[in-house]
């Protein structure tokens, strides 16, 4: 992968994964996306390690969005190996998630979250949510370029 990547999403549920690239291609916003089913692929395809070796990791997405109830490595360990590592601790992170427990919120913006996003669960407001969520950290939002 030489191409910018724009998106990263971390999902382990197909349908959730797909109604998201969906709304994203919808509004052209999921040219450049990846999308991982579990917590440890997350990792290893961020740091360039397991089956991810060797990828360039100076190629860092946009944005990452992140489920907190995932498979092998949940969503809250992602997010604080995320902000610990100095290559990848100012790339914005956007919990997308079907979780409104308060405790989950607060610890998400105590590791470093830049947003919480519960899914709506209908059709149309999840699309809605997805395409301005898309909108505003791939066209808006400006991250700083760094380099360790």
């Amino acid at each position: 992968m030489n191409t910018p990547l724009e998106i990263l999403l971390i999902e382990d549920n197909p349908h959730d994964a797909e109604l998201t690239i969906l709304a994203l291609k919808k509004r052209n916003l999921a040219n450049h996306l990846v999308h991982l089913e579990d917590g440890r692929a997350a990792l290893d395809f961020l740091f360039g390690t397991g089956a991810y070796e060797g990828r360039d990791v100076d190629l860092q997405p946009k944005v990452v969005l992140l489920d907190l109830k995932l498979p092998k490595v949940d969503g809250i360990e992602v997010l604080r190996q995320i902000r610990a590592n100095e290559r990848t601790k100012m790339l914005p992170v956007v919990i997308l998630t079907s979780s409104r427990e308060n405790r989950d919120v607060i610890n998400a913006y105590q590791l470093g979250a830049n947003s919480y996003i519960v899914k709506p669960v209908d059709f149309e407001n999840f699309c809605e949510a997805v395409i301005n969520m898309g909108l505003y950290w791939l066209l808006l939002n400006e991250i700083p370029l760094m380099k360790p």
